[in-house]
């Protein structure tokens, strides 16, 4: 700080002020300020920033695995970091899977105080890691909504709007026997799926299915196999609905093996995140979810959340976007 100092004519105090953004400071001077800073590769020391301030200056994501929507993490990871740019804050990501314990990694960040806050995805409707995060105050921001009565911070896609549009245009094509895959009853946006899928297939009393044996969390290659074996029935099912890519995937290829032709033969609507579906099938149907929004909305709650404790939990939920007419 004292070579910036020198090489700007402020004061230390005033640089030490500047890098800290401090409001009081004039935004030419802080500019002023950071613009050297780069330019002599200045890093601020974490350590001694943590016994000075008692912050970590750390976001921490907890990223589980979601095969079943194609680029989840990339878009998730590129929507954090760029509203985090600037704002001194550094993201870890902390892989977290299925098989073991979920409040792990959220205890142990929590008891070490390893960060400032966190991130996670996929909510239980009585999460564990989010009653363990209330109880301890420790601010934090859900991809995914729970039924605890007490408020907290999350960003969510509007699922239930996603499945009833999704069957709808199903319906609207002419299928009357819709399937839809849907997540385990685990997770809270089943609720929310599973809610707008029987109002829309309810509104219409067209016959449905919802498998037990497979869900979005199935490998692709055992949900083909299964859609093998359906479409091989008396009763297949001439609408399915995909939240997930990869189930959309694995529902083509079953037909590719039987020789039927989705929009021809049986109809699809299916989630679009990374884009690949309209790579592969440009007329398919798909309805949008912008995970990279999720990510700016989340850090930015995240960081309200920091900066002012006593607000209002900040809470987005996402609309569904239709990619047809």
């Amino acid at each position: 700080m004292k070579t910036i100092a020198d090489l700007s004519g402020f004061a230390v105090a005033t640089v030490s002020r500047a890098l800290a953004e401090d409001p009081k400071i004039a935004v030419a001077t802080r500019r002023r300020v950071a613009e050297i800073a780069r330019q002599i590769g200045y890093e601020p020391d974490r350590a001694a920033r943590r016994l000075r301030t008692g912050r970590t200056m750390v976001i921490n994501l907890i990223l589980d695995p979601h095969f079943e929507v194609l680029g989840f993490g990339n878009a998730l990871l590129i929507g954090l970091t760029t509203a985090l740019e600037g704002s001194g804050y550094n993201l870890v990501v902390t892989p977290h899977f299925d098989d073991t314990d979920q409040l792990a990694p959220i205890r142990h960040i929590v008891v070490n105080r390893q960060a400032d806050g966190v991130i996670f995805t996929r909510t239980a409707p009585f999460d564990s890691r989010v009653r363990f995060l209330m109880e301890h105050g420790f601010p934090f921001v859900s991809h995914g909504r729970t039924d605890f009565t007490e408020e907290h911070s999350w960003v969510d896609f509007d699922n239930e709007d996603f499945a009833y549009r999704g069957t709808l245009r199903l319906i609207e094509k002419g299928c009357r026997n819709v399937c839809a895959i849907l997540p385990p009853r685990t997770l809270t946006f089943r609720q929310h799926l599973q809610y707008g899928f029987m109002r829309a297939v309810r509104e219409f009393g067209v016959d449905t299915l919802v498998p037990e044996s497979i869900t979005l969390d199935t490998p692709a290659d055992e949900i083909r196999d299964w859609a093998c074996g359906i479409l091989d029935g008396p009763n297949r099912p001439d609408g399915f609905l995909c939240p997930g890519e990869a189930s959309y995937l694995a529902i083509r290829s079953a037909c590719q093996k039987r020789g039927l032709v989705i929009g021809r033969d049986l109809r699809v609507v299916s989630k679009s995140i990374s884009g690949v579906i309209s790579q592969i099938d440009p007329d398919a149907d798909t309805i949008q979810e912008d995970v990279e929004q999720a990510g700016r909305l989340m850090a930015q709650h995240l960081l309200t959340t920091l900066s002012e404790p006593s607000v209002r939990a900040p809470m987005t939920l996402q609309s569904a976007k239709p990619l047809f007419e």
